[in-house]
């Protein structure tokens, strides 16, 4: 029987094979701290083990052999203190690099921060529940089931009479995002909070509380965690419609040493319109919901919207449906006006066209940045949990 085979069929030979692997570590590890006896005892034992193993036929034998191998590397190697932490930390170690590596160069986590690509992928939302009537604060039970959903609730009541006060956003240990909010000595801390927070909640800087007091009632959704597909685009380019991500380093106009998300729509040396019917022209030639990964954003119905699928508007349009809201699109004004990418660069848009900064706004940007593309959902366990097919 071959001894691969018997591998596969015996644990005692598993384990002898595992002894066998150990002490070679070991002897290579101590080579320079052995005598030249030792070197040359335990040498010939590994040597002869392999040998001594195929002529084993039962259990027993099969231990015997390795009882040897064990006798003899106790009796010239070096015991090493705290084996066991020590085997523990290398496979710890191990695991790390592992993981590393399929970060690195396979799939990366990312968290959504922004609504920009809503309704495809949400990012947080942040709902302020003072001043609302309804008990909208779940039992346990209730908090349960929306923390699967990616929901969480803050309630915070004043244990004493003080002003509030809002500390900056801090990190610790080098990527936890802390904010605190203080009233006297009572405290409410927000781990990974959301932009802006305390605009959002509405909280006023140096406000007075009385000890009973609602101080924050909060609903907070957070963004959809999914993994990037780091490993496509080392073989191909990326392609019409997908959802890609790309770090923002060195790109003038965008917030630094972060990572956005959007649609691609063209690329380098394509020349672009947005039309006033709200669909996107790539050389004359009119995207819609027949071409793949635009099947929902341009199956739309009625006027554009927030966080609703509308197509994509130029800035004519967006002031149409919104006139109090900033220019979306400088770089888009009209239907008419066309905007030529430049070579090896991509340009994209966000999904939620009313309300994303997006290539209308800043252009395009290399192709070098992208990283990657949007894979999987797998937080939280909503609908949008899965492959992203988009």
């Amino acid at each position: 029987m071959c001894m691969l085979l018997r591998w596969f069929l015996s644990k005692a030979v598993r384990e002898a094979f595992e002894l066998r692997k150990q002490v070679w570590i070991i002897l290579n590890s101590q080579r320079d701290q052995l005598s030249a006896k030792a070197i040359a005892e335990v040498t010939t034992a590994l040597e002869g083990f392999r040998a001594s193993l195929a002529g084993a036929r039962d259990r027993q034998a099969v231990q015997a052999v390795a009882g040897r191998l064990e006798e003899t590397a106790a009796k010239w190697l070096k015991p090493y203190p705290n084996a066991g932490t020590r085997e523990n930390i290398k496979e710890f170690l191990v695991s790390g690099v592992l993981i590393l590596t399929i970060f690195n160069f396979f799939v990366q986590p990312m968290k959504i921060p922004s609504g920009s690509a809503q309704p495809t992928l949400y990012g947080n939302v942040v709902t302020n529940l003072k001043g609302q009537e309804a008990p909208v604060v779940p039992a346990f039970w209730g908090k349960l089931r929306d923390w699967f959903r990616g929901i969480d609730y803050h309630l915070w009541i004043a244990k004493e009479d003080g002003r509030l006060e809002m500390e900056p956003v801090q990190t610790v240990a080098g990527f936890i995002k802390i904010q605190r909010f203080r009233v006297g000595q009572d405290t409410c801390s927000f781990y990974w909070p959301p932009d802006n927070l305390e605009r959002l909640c509405g909280a006023v800087q140096g406000q007075a509380f009385r000890k009973g007091d609602t101080v924050l009632k909060l609903k907070i959704a957070s963004g959809d965690r999914l993994f990037i597909d780091r490993l496509t685009y080392n073989f191909r380019r990326p392609q019409r419609g997908e959802v890609i991500v790309f770090t923002s380093t060195g790109i003038d106009g965008l917030i630094q040493n972060t990572h956005y998300i959007k649609r691609l729509i063209a690329w380098g040396g394509e020349k672009v319109r947005i039309g006033d019917d709200r669909h996107v022209v790539v050389n004359n030639a009119r995207l819609d919901n027949q071409n793949r990964h635009f099947e929902f954003v341009y199956a739309f119905h009625g006027p554009p919207k927030d966080s609703v699928y509308s197509g994509h508007v130029n800035d004519k349009v967006g002031r149409q449906y919104d006139p109090a809201h900033r220019s979306l699109a400088p770089l888009f004004p009209d239907g008419n006006t066309e905007f030529t990418v430049r070579p090896q660069h991509l340009l994209a848009f966000g999904d939620n066209t009313m309300n994303s900064f997006d290539g209308r706004a800043w252009g395009d940007f290399p192709e070098r940045k992208a990283v990657g593309r949007a894979l999987f959902v797998f937080w939280p366990l909503t609908t949008r949990f899965g492959l992203v097919w988009w």
